[in-house]
């Protein structure tokens, strides 16, 4: 057990967590996917996946997700032996299909061909369809970005399956939490990736808050009458998330739906992905771009904070600092949920 415990931000109020050595945890998850019926290497990839993620500080898509990933391969929602496909549509179009499986190798792969096809061409547009959930977007939108890219994703197209935030000024759920991601070289410290659902949580925070037992923020739940709740289980009873900022969030959550599904339809498995990438010496040399964009950004740095802040970060930067510092920590996990990872290990047989 390590000596200091890692650092864990979260938006649940958790009083016990149980610690587990990073290799330890995801050596176990990469079990439970190949029990799973998965390829020994899409287990290693998505259990990497999902482990980096809590080191990160980001536990609505880190390890938590182990007990829905195992249900969704076990009724059929996904597809455990489904492999990533590329391949041009009749247009000339880049599209990559999960077949059904795990959307974390699908949208590496279309990352990577977005990244090829940009450095050759300037800038390029990938396609991603019928994939599962697809985790932590904002690791593919730093890939671009380590990559000297200007990358954005959006993801959208699902409602039917998943009705999870309310319009501005509705009362039911009708969208899903269509999430975008945006990242960009930054300077001597790495990109800057913004990552954000469109709803006031993300759908991961609810599963966290329940397999925790515990409440969710005020302010981003209602329940089946429309009335605010912080209770998990309201949702699952009818309730839904509201939009992130208001007209903001739902305006940027009906476009996604709007790419996702009339542009990019149909929908199989849980929403469809437009990756775009940008090649940034289109229109300045790298050592001059950086040079710039550190510039910009120490002026950020720099910015005295505001009452109950102990500094201005720039977006990115936090989750890798974490990272590093938790890497040989290991991972904090909410004690309930550790219970359900090793009651699944169990079940399965894993341990």
């Amino acid at each position: 057990m390590p000596n200091q415990a890692p650092i864990t931000p979260s938006k649940l109020d958790v009083d016990a967590r149980h610690v587990v050595a990073t290799d330890d945890m995801t050596a176990l998850a990469a079990r439970i996917f190949e029990a799973c019926g998965c390829d020994a290497d899409i287990a290693a990839m998505v259990a990497e996946h999902l482990v980096e993620t809590n080191l990160r500080g980001i536990e609505s898509h880190g390890v938590m997700r182990l007990m829905q990933y195992a249900e969704q391969l076990s009724s059929g929602y996904m597809t455990p032996s489904g492999r990533p496909e590329l391949r041009q549509n009749e247009r000339g179009a880049w599209v990559v299909s999960a077949n059904g499986g795990f959307g974390i190798p699908a949208l590496h792969l279309a990352m990577e061909k977005g990244i090829d096809v940009a450095k050759t061409s300037g800038i390029s547009v990938v396609a991603v369809q019928d994939c599962g959930h697809t985790g932590r977007l904002g690791a593919y939108a730093e890939q671009g970005a380590d990559a000297g890219c200007l990358t954005i994703i959006i993801g959208g197209g699902g409602h039917k399956e998943w009705p999870q935030v309310a319009p501005y000024g509705g009362a039911k759920g009708r969208l899903p939490t269509n999430p975008y991601a945006l990242g960009i070289p930054g300077g001597e410290r790495g990109p800057v990736v913004v990552d954000f659902a469109t709803g006031k949580i993300a759908g991961g925070w609810i599963y966290a808050a329940r397999s925790a037992g515990v409440q969710l923020p005020p302010e981003s739940l209602i329940d089946p009458d429309g009335n605010p709740t912080r209770d998990p289980e309201e949702y699952y009873k009818g309730g839904a998330i509201l939009p992130m900022a208001g007209p903001k969030g739902y305006g940027l959550a009906l476009f996604a739906e709007l790419m996702g599904e009339a542009m990019l339809g149909p929908v199989t498995t849980e929403m469809n992905w437009l990756i775009i990438s940008m090649d940034i010496t289109l229109y300045n040399d790298a050592a001059r771009y950086q040079a710039i964009a550190e510039d910009v950004l120490a002026e950020i740095r720099t910015c005295p904070p505001a009452d109950g802040f102990e500094t201005v970060e720039v977006p990115g930067e936090r989750e890798r600092n974490l990272a590093q510092k938790n890497r040989p920590k290991g991972i904090a996990i909410p004690v309930e949920t550790w219970k359900q990872i090793i009651t699944l290990a169990e079940r399965l047989k894993c341990l």
